[in-house]
């Protein structure tokens, strides 16, 4: 007779427990659609003005639509099952749905850290080397860029999730968040997780805190070629976008560096949450309003766009 096995296997593909925010459903529910409804809208909105104006389509602009659409799928691995959540009280979720959300959220996160470096390589060129611009970002380098980013992720994502699913769980299955990421699995598992755990460092090292030094460095010389700059009112608007554009990208950057490089033990599972947060749904909403709705270009285009479609609707009736 074999003997009783008290370990639950992940192979069993029992569910899991999401604990989230268990005393916010109403308020949480709210805050989600609100919030997943203005980046839908405001990406939406930028990729499409962006797509159908020509003067637009240079490569600045074709890496915003990129970065639109990145975080309008990121966005919604995350909040539409979270909205789903608070409003029915559910906190199961089974083993697949929650391997497929690891899967999307990292693939997703880790382009979206590489793209915003090409982005910030994009401005420096513009910036520091005008003159070669067009030559460097031309629009076989500019789709190379942003492919090699969407790759990138993706194939990184193909590790963590592998690994992930040959973990075995015990007792209750409870994830400490509001949805499946690595490091709340990690944690959840009954085994040792020293492999999974370097792995997770590692490339969070190559795909967190690599492009995130890169951007600084490309900000700092793009800082110091501004400071060159004769008037006053045209050093003001650069440090303006450029101090915009670091705010941003220093909040995905040390919040999603923090979560998978992995927070101290004395660092609470409310203070992990939140900083998930910061980095799945906030910068999402940011991105549009920082990158784009102060640029003069796409303002136009936006504006244009609208009256166009205001003077069709009157003109309809």
């Amino acid at each position: 007779m074999e003997p009783e096995n008290h370990t639950t296997a992940v192979t069993d593909f029992m569910d899991f427990t999401l604990l989230g925010f268990p005393d916010w459903h109403v308020v949480l529910s709210f805050l989600f659609l609100f919030l997943y409804v203005l980046i839908l809208a405001g990406n939406i909105a930028i990729f499409a003005v962006i797509r159908t104006n020509p003067h637009l389509h240079k490569p600045m602009y074709f890496f915003l639509s990129n970065l639109s659409i990145l975080d309008i799928c990121y966005s919604s691995t995350t909040l539409p099952s979270m909205l789903v959540n608070s409003l029915t009280g559910r906190t199961a979720i089974s083993f697949h749905q929650c391997l497929v959300q690891l899967y999307f959220f990292v693939s997703l996160g880790g382009a979206e850290c590489l793209l915003l470096a090409v982005m910030a390589y994009d401005r420096y060129i513009a910036i520091c080397n005008p003159l070669r611009y067009s030559v460097v970002m031309n629009q076989i380098i500019c789709w190379q860029l942003a492919t090699s980013s969407w790759i990138s992720g993706f194939l990184n994502s193909v590790l963590h999730t592998v690994m992930t699913s040959k973990l075995p769980f015990c007792g209750d299955r409870e994830i400490n968040h509001y949805f499946c990421d690595v490091p709340p699995l990690l944690r959840s598992a009954c085994t040792n997780t020293y492999t999974s755990k370097t792995l997770l460092y590692v490339v969070s090292v190559f795909l967190g805190m690599s492009p995130f030094v890169f951007v600084m460095v490309s900000y700092i010389r793009i800082i110091a070629a501004i400071l060159k700059i004769q008037s006053a009112e045209g050093r003001r608007k650069a440090f303006s976008t450029c101090s915009s554009h670091l705010i941003v990208v220093t909040v995905f950057y040390v919040t999603a560096n923090f979560n998978y490089i992995g927070p101290g033990p004395g660092d609470s599972f409310d203070v992990v949450r939140l900083s998930s947060m910061l980095y799945s749904g906030l910068t999402p909403l940011l991105n549009p309003v920082i990158y784009c709705l102060r640029n003069k270009e796409v303002k136009a285009a936006l504006t244009k766009a609208i009256r166009k479609k205001l003077s069709v609707k009157d003109n309809g009736r």
